[in-house]
């Protein structure tokens, strides 16, 4: 990875995001930021609260200053829209860094359930969504995402060696 890339995974909770994300992180050195960290410390001082964007522009902003250092850049959330997966570019391009796409996603209903359902809680007060809450999310295909991966199909090693053979 020799030009400073951004890379800004999107795909609903229980795909494997943030398994692969670490395994990248560790394969290539990139810094890793997870929106989870975020919301759980804001809900901690404010369980009442309603998260809108802050979380994702906090996100972005950490993204652009680990940029700004020439750090590699892994950002792992849901990135539901496209108004989100454009923060991410924005912040790439005002780190006048390499911006690269990765949708996650999980073809196997069946698996991606339990996924959901046997995820442990790694982050100290997270609340991890439920099936429901996963089937009910608003969330848009990343049609134009530089990479799509189905972790029904694909392993993580297979995955991250997809993503890395990119940069």
């Amino acid at each position: 990875m020799s030009l400073k890339t951004l890379i800004a995974f999107a795909g609903l909770p229980g795909t494997g995001k943030s398994t692969i994300a670490r395994a990248l992180s560790i394969r290539t050195g990139a810094v890793y930021l997870r929106v989870d960290e975020i919301e759980t410390i804001m809900l901690a001082h404010d369980r009442e609260r309603v998260i809108g964007s802050e979380s994702y522009e906090i996100l972005a902003a950490l993204a652009t200053s680990n940029l700004a250092l020439d750090h590699h850049v892994i950002t792992d959330c849901v990135n539901p829209w496209a108004l989100t997966r454009e923060m991410f570019a924005a912040a790439a391009a005002r780190a006048d860094a390499r911006f690269l796409g990765v949708e996650i996603i999980c073809s196997d209903p069946a698996m991606h359930r339990l996924r959901v359902e046997g995820r442990p809680i790694d982050i100290p007060g997270w609340k991890k969504p439920t099936w429901q809450d996963v089937i009910e999310r608003d969330y848009t295909g990343w049609s134009i995402a530089d990479i799509r991966i189905d972790t029904a199909r694909n392993s993580v090693e297979q995955a991250v060696s997809e993503i890395a053979s990119r940069l």
